[in-house]
């Protein structure tokens, strides 16, 4: 019985995390230098301030994507060296903060792997756009 409700309540926790991360996105992309969503901005703008705008949008999207992943990252590597710290030296629990430790690693390599494609990217799109790649 008590598991299942220390279980309920990491399922409030990760939907409540889920919601913030939500709400941060939204905010980002649709903040007051978003004007790329108003269609009656778009029809006076060039195509090269659109595209900037869009731009500057994708990245501070992406800024507080990597902002909350490693602060997630970092909040799980923490919960996993408390685990190791009060296994007491049984096998099952050590195990245990091993494997949650080997996850907030590749967490974090992932979240680096993400952030060298996204540069890739941007300098591929850069090239294309300027014909000189930067």
């Amino acid at each position: 019985m008590r598991a299942s409700v220390r279980g309920a309540s990491w399922r409030r926790v990760r939907w409540q995390v889920v919601a913030v991360a939500a709400v941060a996105v939204w905010w980002v992309a649709v903040g007051d230098e978003a004007a790329w969503v108003w269609a009656e901005t778009a029809d006076e703008e060039s195509a090269a301030t659109q595209t900037a705008e869009l731009r500057r949008v994708v990245d501070r999207i992406r800024l507080v994507i990597i902002a909350l992943a490693s602060a997630l990252g970092t909040l799980f590597l923490t919960i996993a060296g408390v685990r190791w710290l009060a296994a007491n030296g049984e096998p099952g629990q050590i195990d245990g903060a091993k494997r949650a430790l080997s996850g907030a690693a590749i967490g974090y390599g992932i979240a680096i792997l993400a952030t060298v494609l996204m540069d890739i990217l941007d300098w591929i799109v850069s090239v294309g756009a300027t014909g000189s790649g930067g």
